[in-house]
């Protein structure tokens, strides 16, 4: 227990130091938007790229590895399907429940990857990575698709949702590297570390600052619905599925932390572009990330 809240703590913190920033307003409320920018489009691709290109990757039970995570975040998705047919919510709030039960915040799922299992942790979350964002991505605009008729969901927005994703590309060039054995210049493998060391501190001091406290005052039985899918649901089928698989411990640990992360902060982007219930997705996503340390203690404590 004192080693996972030796892990935990620092993340949490810096998370809300960020938010303290937004408060005091500093650096600046324009600085915060730039910065996640930055975190997202040069030095977390930096740290993917360093880490996937550098590492040992073992690639027994990979495939199994990467199915428990699609085959749990699909059963989860159709278990919430069922509860939308049972108590009939709004279609708009309908699509914010859904990505608050299947999408994670990739920069605590990083930082904790790391914290609690070091390179070979952010090696494995990685690997979950490269299939599992595009798979969310597809899964999310398609139940916009089916819930709210836009004319901006053609193939085409599915197809740019995916092949630029920084992380994306990022993963798959740093795998490329170490699969194809390529030797990079030690300048660059050098330039790469020390980018991605700025990744992690920065992106958790960014999720600070999108907390909004004061707009958390939509609809409790959907906050609650799209928490228990995420919180409860998620590990405890992750849990079944991953040792059906007869995974390694490492792989259970990772597929668990990865099982109880609060939502993406993007969903609110998404949500806004495609008529979701921007509301209600703000209020999920605020309250998944301050609630969420105490699921992660609960699983790391009990099924790991």
């Amino acid at each position: 227990m004192i080693d996972i809240l030796t892990a935990l703590i620092p993340i949490f913190s810096l998370i809300m130091i960020g938010y303290f920033f937004k408060k005091i307003k500093f650096p600046s409320h324009d600085f915060w938007p730039q910065a996640d920018k930055l975190t997202y489009y040069i030095l977390m691709p930096s740290l993917l790229i360093y880490k996937l290109s550098t590492a040992s990757i073992n690639s027994t039970n990979s495939t199994n590895y990467v199915l428990t995570a699609l085959i749990t975040i699909f059963i989860v998705l159709l278990i919430l399907f069922i509860f939308n047919k049972l108590f009939n919510f709004q279609v708009d709030s309908f699509t914010s429940i859904v990505q608050g039960g299947i999408r994670f915040n990739t920069y605590v799922f990083l930082a904790l990857a790391d914290a609690i299992l070091g390179d070979n942790g952010i090696v494995l979350a990685a690997i979950l990575l490269t299939f599992v964002i595009p798979f969310i991505n597809i899964l999310c605009i398609s139940t916009f698709a089916l819930y709210i008729s836009q004319n901006k969901l053609t193939f085409m927005y599915f197809f740019k949702s995916i092949v630029t994703n920084p992380l994306i590309i990022a993963c798959f060039i740093g795998g490329t590297i170490n699969f194809l054995n390529i030797s990079i210049p030690v300048v660059l493998e050098n330039t790469l570390d020390i980018l991605g060391q700025a990744a992690l501190p920065l992106g958790l001091l960014s999720i600070g600052f999108g907390l909004v406290l004061k707009e958390i005052k939509s609809s409790k039985k959907d906050i609650i619905v799209s928490s228990f899918a995420k919180h409860l649901l998620t590990p405890i089928i992750m849990f079944f599925i991953a040792n059906a698989f007869s995974l390694d411990k490492e792989m259970i640990a990772v597929l668990l932390i990865f099982s109880v992360l609060p939502t993406a902060p993007s969903s609110f982007i998404l949500a806004r572009q495609l008529g979701g219930n921007i509301s209600l997705m703000s209020s999920i996503i605020t309250i998944q990330t301050l609630i969420s340390s105490l699921f992660i203690i609960v699983v790391l404590n009990y099924f790991i």
